[in-house]
């Protein structure tokens, strides 16, 4: 078709996809002749037939006619998002930036991603930052960090609103990488809020770097990253050198440890830093012990000094006396005489105000109402049985009458 009268071919395909039941080949093959000759209306015909259309082979007729816009539109009607991006980043005629984000996040290659990244950083770096806000949850920060080392250090630079975003994770290439950035902008107060929340990095190794730097603010960091680390004589020997007194003694504080604070106190002693050590007994009063501070005060003559954490000292001490008096003194006699009560009242033999007697043998204090003191059959006392005759009931004679034939129960010789 490159030879003859293909406008009259064109032609004759126009007219011919207005047919009912058009063949699919007229409209490829119209799109194919398209990109050959017409190449202004390809792109409005794939739009409007693509659902007709048979892509691969248009598309190919498209790239072989450079026609990569149309090619795009087509791959990502397709959805084939990854020819889409690989064709976007190859020819920079059909770079959409729009379009390029829509489709990296449709990849099914993850690979592409990262050439992605390497792209937007080579061909448009100023669009860096949005292609990684749309590829934040796609990406693997450590590894897209490495690329920006491997690109240079303006790439770090480059990068850096996009780390800020992502370092809420909390990874150790993305927190080393903003805390070089921080001490090359000799930015001292976001560096120590980093530091305060992302603490995943290789803090000894930040110290010591730190420790040499020419900034003083830059040197109490690395002497707080000791600190946070517990190397309490590294932090005090930086804070010492500076000058930093507070810095020496909310770390021996810190610390709790005894001999590290009298070192500390012995040295503002021999510094002649008589405030100093005065702050230090009152910051530190709970890890001090007394003997210590009347020593130094006394050999030093820093006997006002030291008043105050003596006053506090006995005061403490008469609170703890006082407290153990009041645990360890012997109960009031009313309250002894109480509990006694208490203890007899708790006991079975007064569950009911009387004394129980288990061999009264018809005395009056027997339970169960019985005249005459006798007790019910089977509950203690003297057993009748024995007495019984034949043909009486429970051995007692009729009419009432006594074993001994005495009316009444009574015995002879007895008067009423």
């Amino acid at each position: 078709s490159d030879l003859g009268h293909f406008d009259h071919l064109v032609s004759l395909f126009e007219q011919g996809l207005g047919l009912e039941d058009a063949h699919i080949g007229i409209f490829t093959e119209l799109g194919i002749l398209y990109t050959k000759h017409v190449p202004e209306k390809v792109m409005e015909h794939c739009k409007v037939f693509f659902s007709k259309l048979n892509v691969s082979k248009v598309v190919r007729a498209c790239e072989r006619a450079r026609l990569f816009k149309p090619a795009v539109y087509l791959y990502m009607q397709d959805k084939q998002a990854d020819s889409a991006v690989k064709t976007m980043s190859e020819h920079s005629s059909a770079f959409d930036n729009d379009l390029f984000l829509d489709a990296i996040v449709k990849v099914r290659n993850a690979e592409i991603m990262y050439k992605a990244v390497s792209f937007y950083l080579t061909m448009h770096p100023m669009l860096f930052t949005r292609l990684m806000e749309v590829l934040e949850d796609h990406v693997d920060h450590s590894r897209v960090v490495n690329q920006l080392r491997r690109t240079g250090d303006w790439a770090l630079q480059l990068g850096q609103a996009y780390m800020k975003t992502v370092q809420k994770e909390n990874l150790s290439a993305v927190n080393e990488a903003l805390n070089e950035l921080y001490i090359e902008d000799e930015d001292y107060e976001s560096l120590r809020k980093s530091i305060d929340k992302f603490q995943n990095f290789n803090m000894i190794a930040l110290a010591s770097k730190l420790a040499t730097h020419e900034l003083l603010e830059f040197r109490r960091i690395s002497a707080y990253v000791y600190r946070c680390n517990k190397k309490w004589s590294q932090s005090i020997e930086l804070s010492k050198n500076d000058r930093m007194w507070k810095d020496c003694i909310d770390t021996a504080n810190e610390s709790a440890d005894e001999e590290t604070i009298e070192d500390l106190l012995r040295f503002f002693c021999e510094t002649s830093e008589k405030e100093c050590f005065c702050a230090a007994l009152y910051t530190c009063f709970s890890h001090v012990r007394p003997d210590v501070a009347i020593e130094l005060g006394w050999l030093n003559g820093y006997h006002h000094f030291i008043m105050p954490f003596l006053v506090q000292n006995m005061r403490q001490t008469y609170e703890r006396l006082q407290v153990l008096e009041k645990r360890t003194q012997p109960p009031k006699e009313e309250d002894a005489q109480d509990q006694i009560a208490q203890t007899y009242g708790q006991l079975g033999g007064f569950g009911n105000g009387m004394l129980m007697l288990e061999n009264g043998g018809g005395m009056g204090g027997m339970p169960g109402g019985m005249p005459g003191g006798m007790m019910p059959p089977g509950q203690g006392g003297i057993d009748m049985s024995g007495f019984g005759q034949a043909g009486m009931p429970n051995g007692m004679p009729p009419g009432g009458m006594m074993p001994n034939g005495m009316p009444g129960g009574m015995p002879p010789n007895m008067s009423m």
